[in-house]
């Protein structure tokens, strides 16, 4: 087992975003420190996080918080109330 140092964040996310999130982490029986960590390492491998059938239960998921963004929205969206120039 490696020994890490965790620090503190004030990370804002999308509220459904979070949920999902949440959801994941549980079905998973892990923390949301976890969940988040083990995706960054993957991500930063090029590798998938999830197996198929965790990405079929994400989907269900999705779909009970009416989460309809994608990873195409990701460089596109802004918060409420914040002017784009």
């Amino acid at each position: 087992m490696k020994v890490i140092e965790r620090v503190q964040t004030g990370l804002r996310l999308e509220k459904r975003i979070i949920k999902v999130l949440k959801a994941t982490a549980e079905y998973l029986d892990v923390s949301m420190a976890e969940l988040v960590v083990a995706m960054a390492l993957h991500a930063f491998e090029g590798k998938a996080p999830f197996s198929p059938r965790t990405l079929a239960k994400i989907d269900q998921i999705k779909a009970v918080y009416e989460l309809d963004l994608t990873a195409a929205d990701s460089h596109q969206i802004g918060e409420k109330g914040e002017r784009h120039g």
